[in-house]
């Protein structure tokens, strides 16, 4: 009697299907109508799965956590590949789950980037981490404040680092394709208030394609910047700016003010994009425009952290003899000694009693020599080679050859320390680094009149676009001058 109780159960419940089926299309088509749902159908899905998403309809989240469990297990074992096909159904069952967006897009960034050799190979899984969180998983979580975090967390360390040995392709990449939508040079003006067809197109190509306001930017850009927005670091503050803007709980906002501020710092060191015409490619140099913001800004993270108040401190103690440094080296000696006045002023001990501002940047640069920061270094060399030539232009050879020499030791020292991971933190050659400056000279950088720069150009028998010779033992740095 029970069997065939039982057995009628059964018969009863596949009689029900058809009608249940119907009443979930039903239910459906509502949800879709009255836009309560952002889940979309799943594609090239197997069969077996599809088939159980639409008979048990409600029971997706369940689905979704059994995909969860097995794609857990794949990143446990390494297999990576097969996750991003998981996830890509997990985000499809469950759009609004923003955890899933996030470690798929970490998996693209970091994990299954570094399984391949060429960098270019690479770049395309870091771009298409960073094209899931922003195309996709902001458009389904809006508010979530871990994926405006993890973009920016992206922008500023797998871009904008050295961490991945690829880096310096990531970096340029990016540039040019800001450079294609900012224009050349980059102006953001022209895109507030788009007047030709042209900039009309680039500003939609901004908004559309990279999902960035152009407005925004300008807010982004008077509060912290200038910022170079071909530059990663630029885009880390963006996006962190955006998330905190919707952010009210304070444990949610710490991680989103640090992003901007190491990204200022960084910004400071290594945030203005150089167009080396000579060896047709990009390369980065410091933005001291910013160092007055970047101040602002650990002044800022003071007030916001107080427990923390010391170790920001510190650090904003290091930014001033950087900054301090930077503005001498770059010739701006009126900037460097009204920074040398704010050391001198709030951070004791930073100034020994009676250390004049040029006896406190030798010191500076001999500290910095050895602390494998390649955005130092490369800072330290720059500031070096464009005195040199500042000097020689001026006819004191004497000075002018001692920063040349200085500079080669700091190179060689450089590189002999990093010998083994030279694809990584090597830097270019003196030759190379000779001729950038060079370049920075015909912008009116480095502290150079029109007049001077001509000066330069006629003792060293300079022509206008010249193909920089090796530097040899023998001659040291001085063998510009014929």
């Amino acid at each position: 009697m029970k069997r065939f109780r039982k057995l009628g159960f059964v018969l009863l419940a596949l009689a029900a299907l058809p009608f249940v089926g119907a009443l979930h299309r039903s239910i459906n088509t509502d949800r879709a109508r009255l836009n309560l749902t952002h889940t979309a159908p799943l594609e090239n899905a197997p069969p077996a799965l599809a088939f159980t998403t639409v008979a048990l309809g409600g029971f997706r989240g369940l689905i979704a956590n059994a995909l969860w469990a097995r794609a857990i297990r794949l990143q446990d074992e390494g297999n990576y590949f097969e996750m991003v096909s998981l996830s890509d159904w997990i985000t499809k069952l469950q759009p609004d789950n923003s955890m899933v967006w996030a470690v798929q897009a970490w998996n693209m960034t970091y994990n299954i980037s570094v399984e391949f050799e060429s960098h270019a190979d690479r770049w395309l899984w870091v771009r298409s981490g960073i094209e899931l969180l922003r195309d996709q998983g902001l458009r389904y979580n809006p508010h979530s404040v871990d994926l405006y975090r993890e973009l920016a967390w992206f922008y500023q360390d797998k871009i904008g680092s050295n961490t991945d040995y690829g880096h310096r392709v990531f970096k340029e990449a990016w540039a040019a394709e800001m450079m294609r939508v900012l224009g050349r040079p980059p102006r953001l003006d022209d895109l507030l208030n788009p007047q030709t067809d042209d900039a009309r197109r680039r500003a939609k190509m901004l908004r559309e394609q990279y999902k960035l306001d152009p407005a925004v930017m300008k807010q982004v850009d008077d509060h912290y910047g200038p910022l170079d927005w071909r530059a990663p670091d630029a885009h880390a503050i963006y996006w962190a700016v955006l998330g905190a803007q919707g952010c009210r709980n304070a444990a949610d906002l710490m991680p989103l003010r640090r992003v901007i501020w190491q990204s200022m710092q960084r910004s400071f060191q290594r945030g203005r994009v150089i167009e080396n015409a000579t060896d047709q490619r990009i390369e980065f140099g410091p933005n001291l425009d910013i160092i007055p913001n970047t101040y602002r800004a650990y002044e800022e993270m003071k007030t916001h952290e107080p427990d923390n108040r010391d170790y920001i401190s510190r650090g904003q103690r290091n930014f001033v003899a950087d900054a301090i440094y930077f503005l001498y080296a770059n010739s701006q000696k009126a900037e460097a000694a009204h920074w040398f006045g704010v050391a001198r002023t709030n951070f004791t001990g930073l100034v020994r009693p009676g250390l004049s501002l040029d006896e406190f940047v030798v010191e500076h640069v001999t500290a910095q020599v050895d602390t494998g920061n390649l955005n130092r270094i490369m800072a330290v060399l720059e500031g070096l080679i464009g005195q040199h030539y500042y000097n020689l232009a001026l006819g004191d050879e004497d000075r002018a050859n001692g920063y040349g020499l200085l500079a080669r030791r700091v190179w060689e020292r450089h590189q002999a320390r990093h010998r083994d991971s030279l694809n990584q933190l090597g830097l270019p050659s003196l030759a190379q680094l000779q001729n950038r400056v060079r370049e920075q000279i015909r912008e009116g950088r480095h502290g150079f009149s029109a007049a001077l720069a001509a000066r330069l150009r006629a003792d060293t028998g300079e022509k206008p676009r010249p193909t920089p010779r090796r530097l040899s033992d023998r001659d040291e740095f001085d063998g510009d001058r014929r």
